[in-house]
């Protein structure tokens, strides 16, 4: 009996130190991502409190070249900055096994609701909504 009481609580105190250790001491939907189009890759990190992600690399050169301007934004000051290196994913916060924010869409200028779950070790599956309706794609970890 005393050995069954050891066990109970060697497993309570397993369980307590897992409790209180963060639910993802690595985050989850950091790293870097190959897009369904293969034309480039976006990095996703911490950005202050919250998670974004950026167009790190472009995979195929667009036709303007990797200095490509961001001309479709609807903030005219914005239509000269360079799209390489800004943020497409903002506002990225845990919600459960999601983490939701905001999604731009450079070829048209629109933002859109964003979710982004983990689908295994190298996928991620990432949604862009407007209202009820939403398109899915899903990204490819880097390596």
């Amino acid at each position: 009996m005393r050995r069954l009481t050891n066990l109970a609580a060697a497993l309570a105190a397993t369980a307590a130190f897992v409790a209180a250790t963060p639910a993802a001491a690595v985050d989850p939907i950091t790293g870097h991502w190959v897009t369904p189009e293969k034309d480039a890759v976006i990095t996703i990190d911490r950005c202050g409190t919250d998670y974004c992600g950026r167009l790190s690399k472009y995979l195929v050169i667009p036709d303007d070249g990797v200095n490509q301007k961001d001309v479709n934004n609807p903030n005219p000051r914005l239509r000269q900055r360079k799209l390489l290196g800004s943020s497409l994913l903002t506002g990225l916060n845990q919600d459960g096994d999601l983490w939701r924010g905001t999604i731009y869409d450079p070829r048209n200028g629109k933002s859109y609701r964003s979710a982004v779950r983990r689908k295994s070790t190298n996928v991620l599956e990432v949604k862009g909504c407007i209202g009820p309706f939403c398109q899915t794609q899903i990204w490819r970890k880097v390596g």
